[in-house]
């Protein structure tokens, strides 16, 4: 019985975890659907609708095109909700195939997904690659809801580079 609830437990963790790396707004929308594999060198969990869960250690999740590697992984429920997501990392990177096929990596020493307001803070050494450019920061937060950007503030500048839309990368052939 007990192994049978740690299970349920890590399938919930786990998928809440992936959830908190779904960074971009057009990330595949099939990926959701994919069996899930999930790694790490320790798990900490409390069997209980109001407990924190925590993977440590070399943390690799990966769902179809969806890649998560991260030093450590705490996910909180709050009610039997998964409530926030917390990913840490030298750094933690997040790296997705979206619908067009394209490629999208994100970096950042810690990730912060709330799943109750939609919204993913990346603080620390911030640097996001999409083919038509990248961002990079010390702070930047994502609404997954609405796709707005915002970052910088507290002395932190944002810089960016946008590339013309018919121009591809260098490197891409």
């Amino acid at each position: 019985m007990r192994r049978a609830a740690e299970s349920r437990y890590t399938r919930i963790l786990l998928a809440a975890a992936l959830s908190a790396c779904a960074l971009a707004a057009a990330a595949k929308s099939s990926d959701r659907n994919q069996p899930m594999d999930v790694s790490a060198a320790h798990t900490d969990a409390i069997l209980t609708d109001d407990g924190d869960a925590k993977l440590s250690g070399d943390v690799v999740i990966s769902q179809g095109s969806l890649n998560v590697h991260a030093d450590d992984a705490t996910v909180m429920r709050k009610d039997g909700d998964i409530d926030e997501v917390i990913l840490t990392g030298s750094p933690a990177i997040l790296s997705q195939v979206n619908d067009n096929g394209e490629k999208m990596t994100a970096r950042a020493d810690k990730i912060v997904y709330t799943l109750r307001t939609d919204l993913i803070v990346m603080t620390g050494n911030v640097v996001v690659n999409q083919p038509r450019g990248n961002l990079r920061g010390e702070m930047i937060k994502y609404d997954l809801s609405t796709g707005r950007l915002d970052g910088g503030g507290g002395g932190g500048r944002i810089s960016m580079r946008i590339l013309p839309k018919n121009v591809k990368p260098a490197g891409d052939n």
